[in-house]
């Protein structure tokens, strides 16, 4: 056993804890998060600014990029991000204070992914709050890994994120050609037949893991014509 950290966050403790040069969150002696593989989490990202150059046809490829990640982990989609050298900014926006000191003392040395980095702009708050907010203007990509997915909150509020208004919020939040991500620990039939309803494609990925269901991965992108029905 190596470095132990133990903070006081908003939700209880959370402490780092250090194994074999590997990094664990634990939260209330619930393990939340790790160091050791965050494939799924550098591929939300990827994908998601992938599919955003396909669907800019209007731009060139390598025009700067915004991107919006919401929540910080370990720091691997954050990682992801700043790996691509389009990407001009990173505004990162994390609700616990101790995740942000763990990624300055450990974890962000480890996955690649620091906060401290010039193109980052770590913001905290809650995001749900934040979207509800006007400014920080438009993005080329929103990537969401506050949760184990749509069905399985962090927060109850969060459960807002994954509903109509939220997604209303986050479609704002998009440029012209933006694509939106989100990371589950799990499908989530639901959420897909949500997203349909506000974008006009929508792509499910699935990442294997080593044990259990594979991680999954949706992306979607383009708002659907008005209805004039009515």
């Amino acid at each position: 056993m190596g470095l132990t950290r133990r903070s006081r966050g908003r939700a209880g403790e959370i402490v780092l804890r250090e194994r074999a040069g590997e990094y664990e969150i634990i939260s209330n002696g619930m393990f939340l998060m790790d160091t050791r593989n965050g494939r799924s989490e550098r591929r939300l990202v990827r994908w998601a600014l992938q599919a955003g150059v396909q669907t800019r046809c209007d731009r060139e490829p390598t025009a700067p990029r915004r991107l919006l990640l919401g929540g910080l982990g370990v720091g691997w989609s954050l990682a992801e991000a700043l790996a691509t050298t389009e990407v001009a900014e990173v505004v990162v926006v994390e609700w616990e204070p101790a995740i942000i000191a763990f990624n300055r003392a450990a974890t962000g040395e480890r996955t690649g992914g620091r906060v401290d980095d010039p193109r980052v702009r770590c913001i905290l708050d809650d995001l749900v709050a934040w979207l509800r907010r006007p400014g920080e203007g438009e993005f080329d990509a929103i990537c969401l890994d506050v949760d184990n997915g749509p069905d399985w909150t962090v927060a109850p509020g969060n459960a807002w994120l994954y509903g109509e208004a939220g997604l209303r919020a986050l479609q704002a939040r998009l440029a012209p050609g933006g694509v939106l991500g989100v990371w589950a620990a799990a499908r989530s039939p639901t959420f897909e037949v949500a997203l349909a309803q506000h974008f006009t494609t929508v792509r499910r990925r699935e990442v294997p893991v080593p044990r259990g269901v594979p991680d999954v991965v949706y992306l979607a992108w383009g708002t659907p014509p008005a209805d004039h029905s009515a």
